[in-house]
């Protein structure tokens, strides 16, 4: 029972510290989701040069999608002509950070690393769509993805089926405003439920489970932690905003901020899903050089940024909140509470009222 109520006390405290940060950031994801027409973007990112590549990025960036979620995006954004370095950039930038990660980083993290993330995730995206451009533009097979465009034809790779947020014609603003509200803490917030739930279980149950330190003490830091974060995160599914707390509980625990930085990083943009998409639909050459510039970039801004921390002697520990220690103001109690029944009420809507239809 103690350890019941320390895991929920470790809950409550990231519930608490990040949840009027991640309103906030569902609150614009649905604004962006709803006012900025995908269709009218998607025509800028045909060429196979850098600008492309480069709007494909700074696009895919502050959406809310996750690396399930964007697999469907991707395919309109390659069937209206994008080109494979685009694409790739677009299926890298997209889940690897949005508005509503950067808000739970803002609350979890210091100010450096909420800079740094966005920042890392798009020259990851840029870098990886030129190799794409330049390696395997002659190479890369073109079959199948138009298949996946077609809206009869679209598979269901998330846990529900996505659906047009922008009509041609635009509804009145208060509509917009209304339909907004209901992509963020509807179909968004839903979509991602099973994963922050994962992600606030794994964090609390690190910081009430692993010894302090278990990183200096146990684990080397530097290369070696980054690279295990890299072998661990890679094949498994996270998204963005959900891996913000695991990471958060591992710095606590003696991990570097390269380390985070790259379980930031290749957790949320690849996985065995997005892996065997890439590979059926742009080709095994694209697939080599999305996973191999993925891990050298990851690797080489882990490694940065721990110079960085080290040239500023900043202790990311020390400006993460510890949970145990936290006086959540009623702004931060009003938030976790709010979240909670967000996360509640889903949970019922996906696992337990089908099973009374």
């Amino acid at each position: 029972m103690e350890f019941l109520l320390d895991w929920w006390l470790a809950i409550w405290g990231i519930l608490a510290e990040s949840g009027p940060w991640l309103m906030v950031g569902f609150l614009i994801a649905g604004i962006l989701k709803i006012f900025i027409p995908q269709e009218g973007v998607f025509r800028h990112f045909g060429g196979n040069d850098f600008r492309s590549v480069l709007k494909a990025s700074l696009f895919g960036a502050p959406l809310p999608l996750c690396s399930c979620s964007v697999i469907p995006t991707a395919a309109s954004l390659r069937d209206s002509g994008a080109s494979k370095g685009a694409t790739t950039s677009f299926l890298i930038a997209t889940p690897e950070t949005g508005v509503d990660s950067i808000g739970i980083t803002w609350a979890l993290f210091d100010p450096l690393m909420t800079i740094l993330r966005p920042i890392a995730a798009i020259l990851t995206a840029i870098l990886s769509g030129t190799f794409v451009n330049r390696l395997v533009l002659a190479k890369a097979d073109n079959k199948g993805f138009e298949e996946v465009a077609k809206p009869d034809t679209k598979p269901d790779w998330c846990a529900h089926k996505q659906t047009d947020a922008v009509a041609k014609v635009h509804p009145p603003l208060g509509e917009r405003l209304i339909a907004s509200l209901r992509f963020s803490f509807g179909k968004l917030m839903e979509d991602l439920t099973p994963w922050f739930l994962l992600g606030f279980l794994l964090s609390g149950g690190i910081t009430v489970m692993v010894p302090e330190n278990f990183f200096g003490d146990t684990i080397p830091s530097g290369f070696v932690a980054m690279l295990i974060m890299l072998v661990l995160s890679m094949p498994m599914y996270i998204c963005a905003t959900a891996s913000t707390p695991v990471a958060a509980a591992l710095v606590l625990k003696g991990m570097d901020p390269g380390a985070a930085l790259v379980l930031l990083l290749a957790g949320p943009a690849t996985n065995i899903t997005t892996m065997l998409v890439v590979r059926n639909f742009l080709g095994t050459a694209v697939l080599r050089v999305y996973l191999i510039s993925l891990i050298v970039v990851s690797l080489t801004l882990g490694w940065l940024v721990n110079l960085l921390y080290e040239s500023m002697d900043i202790d990311l520990s020390t400006a993460i909140p510890h949970v145990h220690e936290m006086e959540h103001d009623w702004l931060a109690t009003a938030g976790g509470l709010v979240l909670s029944a967000l996360l509640l009420f889903h949970s019922w809507r996906l696992w337990i009222a089908p099973r009374f239809r």
